[in-house]
């Protein structure tokens, strides 16, 4: 029998009630991994959690708030009394032009992009410390390499920036620190009938020829998490399909 890559690892995964954090959630659960699943969208991540059953816990989570970190973080050690993994995959997209972006808009994507991620390392690792280590994923995006539209670029890029100085600060807690850049990825935020026609004529831009499933990105996640990524820190992993190879 082949031994399972998350078992007995506690995880916690944002923005994990559809979409890419639902896929995260599923791998990580057929791995062995307890998961708690949080998003603002209870009625999707209770779902989530009672397909998952008994070893995972879903709660509310506002994560650009300071204090729903402190009470998420402390419900996870009571509920399963750690946390070795934490995917820091919350986030939202913007594309408009720098004279149309509000200074409100310009803030709501800085707190859910770049602010929530900030957030995630700082009271993650807080108890992965107590614990002697663990693994913390932050997904960013190919804006996070190249130019793209302000405010999703900006954040983008300043996620991977923290990766770096983060996983400087905490190496020798024994806490790795490793960024994801997905490039498109057909998750419900993008798979909408007004911009399905936009995805189509994209798609024949990459050098791989199609978009990306969820479950792909899941799958370069669960290396991070595993114990088989054990030497990899401060490092960005791109699935882009060839996109930034030019």
């Amino acid at each position: 029998m082949i031994a399972k890559k998350l078992e007995n690892k506690v995880a916690l995964i944002t923005g994990a009630a559809q979409g890419m954090g639902a896929a995260h959630a599923r791998l990580f659960h057929e791995e062995g991994a307890r998961v708690v699943i949080t998003d603002i969208n209870a009625e999707e991540g209770e779902k989530l959690a009672e397909e998952l059953g008994q070893n995972a816990l879903f709660l509310s989570h506002n994560v650009t708030s300071s204090d729903d970190w402190e009470r998420v973080i402390a419900e996870t050690e009571k509920h399963f009394g750690t946390l070795d993994i934490l995917v820091n995959n919350a986030g939202i997209t913007m594309a408009k032009s720098l004279f149309d972006v509000s200074v409100d808009e310009y803030t709501k994507i800085f707190n859910i992009n770049q602010l929530s991620v900030f957030l995630g390392v700082k009271y993650g690792a807080s108890l992965m410390k107590k614990n002697g280590g663990g693994s913390i994923i932050n997904i960013s995006s190919i804006n996070g390499l190249v130019g793209g539209a302000v405010g999703y670029t900006d954040t983008k890029f300043a996620v991977r920036g923290l990766t770096k100085a983060a996983s400087l600060e905490l190496a020798h807690h024994g806490i790795r620190v490793n960024s994801v850049h997905p490039g498109v990825i057909a998750t419900p935020m993008i798979m909408q009938e007004d911009t399905m026609a936009a995805v189509k004529e994209f798609e024949k831009t990459i050098p791989l020829g199609r978009i990306a499933q969820p479950e792909e990105v899941s799958k370069t996640v669960l290396f991070l998490a595993s114990d088989d990524s054990s030497y990899s820190t401060g490092s960005e992993f791109i699935l882009d399909g060839g996109l930034t190879a030019r």
